[in-house]
Parts: C-alpha cells; sequence; structure tokens
C-alpha cells in the first residue's frame, strides 16, 4: 500500500503510465490491479494516529515488455524523471521516476 495526496491524481498516474485498473473503489482505499493499494494520507493518518509525510524511502518496482514504448509514454504524461534512461551493468536498460505523491518508481526492460 501506498499513501497518496490525491487519490483520483494517483488512480490516473498508475492507469495511464502502467496500465493498472481500479479492482476495488472503496473511496479512500483503491485497489488496482496487479495488487497495488492506494490510500488516501488523511485515511491513513487517522488509522495511526500520527502526522505522515507522504512519499518515503522506498521504491515501487516494475517491469515493461517495450521499454522504449514506456518511456514515450512517461515523456508524453510530463512524469516526473529523476533518473533517465540508462542501461545497468548487467544490460537491463531501466528509468526512474516519481509518481504525482513522490514515491520513486523504478521502471525495467523485461
Amino acid at each position: 500500500m501506498i499513501v497518496a495526496e490525491d487519490i483520483e491524481k494517483a488512480k490516473e498516474f498508475y492507469h495511464d503510465l502502467f496500465g493498472l485498473n481500479v479492482v476495488r473503489d472503496f473511496g479512500e482505499n483503491v485497489i488496482l490491479s496487479e495488487g497495488l493499494v492506494l490510500q488516501e494520507r488523511k485515511t491513513w493518518e487517522r488509522l495511526i494516529n500520527a502526522s505522515t509525510v507522504v512519499g518515503n524511502a522506498s521504491e515501487l518496482f516494475f517491469e515493461v515488455c517495450s521499454f522504449d514504448t514506456f518511456v514515450q509514454k512517461v515523456r508524453e504524461k510530463q512524469a516526473t524523471v529523476v533518473a533517465e534512461p540508462a542501461e545497468n551493468s548487467w544490460g537491463r536498460r531501466v528509468i526512474r521516476l516519481k509518481d504525482p505523491d513522490g514515491h520513486l518508481i523504478e521502471v525495467a526492460e523485461r
């Protein structure tokens, strides 16, 4: 589960870039395909009885079949890229970006 400031914006982001669809929508909690769960920050803070900072020190990881097509989609959607596409030491291309709430995402070619 990741915390979202604006759950509608987060749903749109994960649908547009990764093709994740809403499986169950409970308003403040949303289950997306592939098992990703979103929860509004105000709900999370109420449940844990504490303030939080959205966009913590973790990283989501996805693999895509067509890396070049995905990078093109990132550019079209003007997503926030934090590390341009590069090939890592074992020959796999990756890109890192942030979602609307600042969560770090690494995407690699399959």
